[in-house]
C-alpha cells in the first residue's frame, strides 16, 4: 500500500489524464415503485449506476455478474456508454440479481419488498490481467472480505474508494473495518456511519472512520447534499458541506448514492493532483450526477444526458454556494 499523505498536501503523481476506473459491485434488475411511477425489471446495481456516471469523465473497467436472462439490450448499453465489459461474467442457465423496493413520499428512505441474490450470491470477483493497474478503483457495496480480496488482485492504484450498507456494519463490522484501514476514502450514508461508530454525532462518526486510516470520509445526506471529513487543523480543512441540487422533479431516488460516487471519482479521474481541491470540486461533481439521476427511474435520465448539461448544472451550484 502507498504511503498516505493528507489531502492538503497531496504531491503531484505524473500520469495521463484521465486516469482509468475500475468499479466492482453488484449488476441488478430492479422493480421499483414510487408515488410517481414504477418500473420492472429495470436497470441497477450499484457497480451499473457508478459505472454509467463514471463513464462521462473516465474509461471505466466493471468487474460484476449477471445471468444468462440479463438482457442484451443493458449490456449494449453500457457498451455505448464506452464501459469496458471484459469483467462482467455471465453464468449460463443463472439468474440475475433481484431487488424490489418501495419508497413513500419520504424518497430518503427504501423499503426493500424483495431480495433474490441469486447468481450474486456466489460472486468472487475475477480480474482480468488487463484490470490489475487501474487508475482509481471503487469498491462498491459488497461484502468487505470480497473487497479486500479485489485489493488483493491489483498494484495500488493513485486512489481507493469504499462503499458499503447497513447489512454489512451488523453483520460483518470487524472485516469492515479491517479493509476500511485499507482504503483512501469512505463513502457512507448518515444513518450508517452512526450505526458504525455507534454515536448520534456525524462528526464523532467521521473522526471513528478516519482514525482507521482513511484520508477522507464523505457521508451522503441525500437530500440534504454531502459532507467530507478529513484530518486537519483548521475547520477550512477538515470540513466541507455541498447541497444537493434543488430539483422540481424527483421520481426516483434508487441508485443515487452509487451515481454520486461515480461523478465524484469520475471528476477525480481528471484531476492532475488529488489534494484537497480537487476533492471539493469532485464532490460537486458528485451532486450532479446525482441530481440527474433522481429526475427519472433507473438510469433512464442519463442515457440522453450530454456533457454541456453536467457542465452548466454544475456552474449553477458553483453561483448558489457562493457567498
Amino acid at each position: 500500500m502507498v504511503e498516505r499523505t493528507s489531502l492538503q498536501n497531496s504531491p503531484p503523481t505524473p500520469h495521463t489524464l484521465p486516469r482509468d476506473i475500475l468499479v466492482v459491485g453488484s449488476v441488478a434488475l430492479d422493480d421499483v415503485e414510487t408515488p410517481f411511477g414504477r418500473v420492472e425489471g429495470a436497470l441497477g446495481g450499484s457497480a451499473t449506476y457508478f459505472a454509467t456516471a463514471a463513464s462521462f469523465y473516465a474509461p471505466v473497467k466493471l468487474v460484476g455478474v449477471v445471468g444468462d436472462d440479463f438482457p442484451p439490450e443493458h449490456v449494449e448499453f453500457l457498451r455505448r456508454r464506452q464501459v469496458d465489459l471484459a469483467g462482467l461474467e455471465v453464468v449460463e442457465g443463472g439468474r440475475t440479481f433481484r431487488w424490489r423496493g418501495r419508497y413513500e413520499y419520504d424518497l430518503n428512505t427504501a423499503h426493500t419488498l424483495d431480495t433474490q441474490l441469486n447468481v450474486f450470491a456466489e460472486f468472487s470477483p475475477k480480474l482480468p490481467e488487463t484490470y490489475r493497474r487501474p487508475g482509481l478503483l471503487f469498491l462498491a457495496n459488497i461484502a468487505p472480505e470480497l473487497q479486500r480480496a479485489v485489493l488483493e488482485q491489483i498494484e495500488r492504484p493513485a486512489l481507493v474508494a469504499l462503499d458499503t450498507m447497513n447489512f454489512w456494519i451488523s453483520s460483518r463490522r470487524d472485516a469492515l473495518a479491517d479493509v476500511m484501514r485499507l482504503v483512501d476514502v469512505v463513502l457512507i450514508n448518515e444513518a450508517e456511519a452512526r450505526q458504525f461508530a455507534d454515536t448520534y454525532s456525524l462528526l464523532g462518526a467521521a473522526r471513528a472512520i478516519l482514525a482507521l486510516g482513511p484520508k477522507a470520509v464523505i457521508i451522503k445526506k441525500g437530500e440534504y447534499g454531502a459532507s467530507m471529513f478529513t484530518d486537519g487543523d483548521h475547520p477550512g480543512e477538515t470540513y466541507f458541506f455541498a447541497p444537493a441540487y434543488p430539483l422540481e422533479t424527483v421520481k426516483d431516488p434508487t441508485g443515487a448514492g452509487d451515481t454520486f460516487a461515480g461523478g465524484f471519482l469520475g471528476a477525480l479521474a481528471r484531476e492532475p493532483v488529488l489534494d484537497a481541491n480537487a476533492f471539493r470540486r469532485a464532490i460537486v461533481h458528485g451532486s450532479v450526477m446525482a441530481s440527474f439521476t433522481v429526475e427519472d427511474f433507473s438510469i433512464n435520465r442519463l442515457r440522453a444526458l450530454t456533457a454541456d448539461e453536467i457542465e452548466r448544472r454544475f456552474a449553477e451550484f458553483q453561483a448558489f454556494t457562493r457567498f
